[in-house]
């Protein structure tokens, strides 16, 4: 290991050369909005590898003097999908990139999630699905797992309206991480089927999917993959007002929703403002079951925040708010089921400080500070049953590396202390914990005419502190590391590889919990003497984009040891009622495909389809809980001018690999139907959706929940949005 580690931080500190003394060139566009003539201007145009920015002109174009070299130009503006384009500058001579806008149906989205800086989803290594916050806002579910379900290789664990997460490739709780601009969300989700990610999906810019191991980045808890809202308030400064307005209503739960922000430049200085509040009642499921009773949910959240942005340095202190009510679903197998809620309370304050100069060693400085107050109260017939508290702060660092030859990268930094405790009737952890981390990081790239490799690692430490001295306290040391490589087959072609080794310390719940939760309808007990998770996978992905095609194929493979799983017993409590369930280990294995193809059939219309599939079982062969059964989906995207309609079918699968005591789940298919009309001017964009789900009224159950057994999905619906940006 100390050999890995030193080859890691002798590649993080390569000597860089300055640039070349050849005569600068010139790059110049123009950004407007597609399907239209009209212009965007005090657009934010950026070129990554210099952190260099500009705002458009009131023309809408732009013009940057650079060195000769390769760049990635990428555009941001509010409302729309950031858009990039990879130009090369010679020397004295002028680049000419365009962009036009989109707000949906964006073939060339941008993130960061991936590898730490702006780059294409189609040219990641990192297998990476984005949404901007038009799509977000047409799909309009309170649950970000809601949200992000049927996404390719995304599915959802669920236990009402109110508190759906997102599954990544069949993994669930601690091995997926959720995160707000790369930083953790600080929430008690990941372990509770009935605990809600508390991200207000209605304001962020966008969400972005990272699949498979992105533990290098991220760390261990997210092995499986990790979630980042981005809120989009970093871009730097801009003169003047833009902002938007979204309201939407639904039938079936009657949905009701609003929310607004506004971001005020003047010289360096920005200032940013949002808030939004929004409600439902209780669903009806399909056919004909009626009514799920208790699954009302009602969010009120908010956020304010400034930033100072000098030509090189910039510093911005953001705080949001975010509360929450909503039911779990009543059991009607019991003779007198009680009313359960939830209420969740979260305040964050984050502080950025940068800085960033393309003539250094060190051309990107990033520094992040957050600090999280989390609470929920388990409400049982209105009076407070138990509440929870989860207090995290964080740190978090980035370096960026100016280019040397072929080489390029990244390290830094990070850590967080965090205080759980619990009080009340149901105490799964006996006394307040203390958690601490602290981890080193590294990611390098070595770019060739048509391969692109990638490597790094991460060296984590995980403690535990209870404070009950019955309770062992617990450290783990790991080392995770990534090899990945990219080869451009022919014009649109790409060929991705990727081995990860990953290191997971065990979650604080599965070490200490001991008692009935709700949330799984379980006795849970946990092992302090788990030992941590070691994987070992494969990725591979082949990509073709053009005009006329947008395809994709993953197949991957990851082998665990030591894997942590919650199992049922069998055995009854007989104070609680609920089934015993422990947390073991064995070796198991996740392997599985994601397929996608997005076919121009003419200028109107779109062909678009996708399957994918996990197969996860333990080294036994005995298949692991609640993983999701194959699915496909078939679909159009019928478009002209600023007139789009997507109908879709979603298939389903029957899931009868089940774990024991858990019962399979039958097979079905979905309609569904959306729809958006723009209306673009120099300064706004009007925005109209309409979405139908479940046109066919299908009963059927989600065989990730918890409590698939007394909360189908949501039947029949139709939501209507409306979104007014003004820029």
């Amino acid at each position: 290991m100390k050999t890995i580690i030193y080859a890691l931080f002798v590649s993080l500190f390569l000597t860089l050369a300055t640039f070349s003394q050849t005569a600068a060139g010139k790059i110049t566009g123009t950004v407007s909005v597609a399907s239209s003539d009209e212009v965007i201007h005090q657009a934010s145009v950026k070129i990554s590898e210099l952190k260099l920015t500009t705002s458009t002109a009131n023309d809408g174009t732009f013009v940057f003097t650079v060195p000769p070299g390769k760049y990635s130009v990428v555009v941001h503006q509010e409302g729309f999908a950031d858009q990039i384009q990879t130009v090369t500058v010679t020397s004295g001579a002028s680049t000419v990139a365009d962009f036009q806008m989109q707000l949906q149906g964006v073939k060339a989205d941008v993130t960061v999630s991936g590898s730490g800086t702006e780059v294409s989803a189609f040219e990641s290594i990192a297998t990476v699905n984005t949404l901007n916050s038009a799509q977000i806002i047409s799909r309009a579910a309170v649950g970000l797992g809601d949200v992000l379900d049927n996404e390719s290789g995304v599915t959802k664990r669920s236990g009402g309206a109110g508190n759906s997460r997102p599954v990544i490739r069949g993994f669930d709780g601690d091995r997926v991480k959720v995160a707000s601009d790369g930083i953790s969300i600080g929430s008690l989700a990941s372990q509770s089927g009935d605990h809600s990610e508390p991200v207000d999906t209605l304001s962020v810019e966008r969400i972005e999917v990272v699949k498979g191991p992105a533990t290098l980045l991220y760390g261990s808890s997210a092995i499986g993959g990790v979630v980042n809202a981005i809120t989009g308030h970093e871009e730097g400064a801009h003169p003047g007002f833009r902002g938007y307005l979204s309201t939407l209503g639904a039938t079936n739960s009657h949905q009701a929703a609003i929310n607004g922000g506004v971001e005020y430049g003047k010289g360096r200085w920005m200032f940013w403002t949002n808030a939004g509040k929004q409600r439902t009642g209780d669903y009806t499921a399909g056919g004909n079951f009626g009514k799920v009773r208790n699954t009302f949910t009602n969010n009120t959240t908010g956020r304010v925040g400034f930033g100072y942005f000098a030509d090189k340095a910039y510093f911005n202190a953001d705080y949001s708010y975010y509360q929450s009510k909503y039911g779990v679903p009543l059991d009607f197998f019991e003779t007198d089921p009680e009313n359960r809620a939830l209420r969740v309370w979260r305040g964050d304050a984050k502080f950025n400080f940068g800085y960033n100069d393309p003539n250094l060693f060190v051309s990107a400085i990033k520094f992040t500070v957050d600090l999280s107050n989390y609470r929920h109260q388990e409400l049982e017939e209105d009076v407070v049953g138990t509440t929870f508290r989860n207090k995290v702060n964080s740190f978090r660092s980035m370096f960026e590396q100016k280019k040397k030859g072929r080489l390029t990268g990244r390290f830094g930094f990070e850590g967080y202390g965090r205080d759980f405790s619990t009080v009340g009737t149901e105490v799964l952890v006996d006394g307040p914990v203390k958690q601490h981390a602290f981890s080193v990081y590294g990611l390098e790239e070595l770019t060739f005419e048509r391969v692109t490799f990638q490597f790094g690692g991460r060296v984590e430490r995980n403690t535990y502190n209870p404070s009950n001295t019955t309770l062992l306290d617990r450290t783990f040391t790991g080392l995770s590391a990534a090899l990945g490589a990219k080869f451009k087959l022919w014009e649109g072609g790409l060929f991705v590889a990727n081995y990860s080794h990953g290191f997971r310390a065990p979650a604080l719940e599965e070490l200490y919990n001991n008692g009935p939760h709700d949330g799984s309808l379980l006795f849970e007990r946990g092992n302090s003497l788990l030992k941590p998770e070691v994987s070992n996978g494969i990725d591979l992905s082949l990509r073709h984009q053009n005009k006329r095609f947008k395809a994709e194929a993953n197949f991957y493979h990851y082998a665990f040891k030591d894997f942590v799983f919650l199992a049922p017993s069998g055995v009854i409590d007989p104070d609680s009622g609920f089934e015993i369930a422990n947390y073991l280990q064995q070796d198991s294995r996740f392997a599985g495909t994601e397929l996608s193809l997005d076919v121009t059939a003419n200028k109107y219309v779109n062909v678009i389809t996708g399957l994918d599939y996990v197969n996860a079982e333990l080294a036994s062969g005995q298949p692991l809980p609640r993983i999701a059964p194959l699915r496909g989906r078939l679909g159009l995207d019928v478009h002209k001018g600023n007139f789009s309609v997507r109908p879709e079918f979603v298939a389903v699968g029957r899931q009868d690999r089940v774990f024991t005591n858990e019962t399979p789940t039958a097979g079905y298919g979905t309609v569904n139907l959306t729809a958006s009309y723009i209306i673009p001017t120099k300064h706004t964009a009007n925005v109209f959706s309409v979405n139908a789900f479940n046109l066919n009224n299908k009963l059927y159950y989600n065989h990730i929940s918890f409590i698939k057994d007394i909360s189908p999905e949501i039947g029949r619906g139709i939501r209507f949005s409306y979104t007014l940006r003004f820029f």
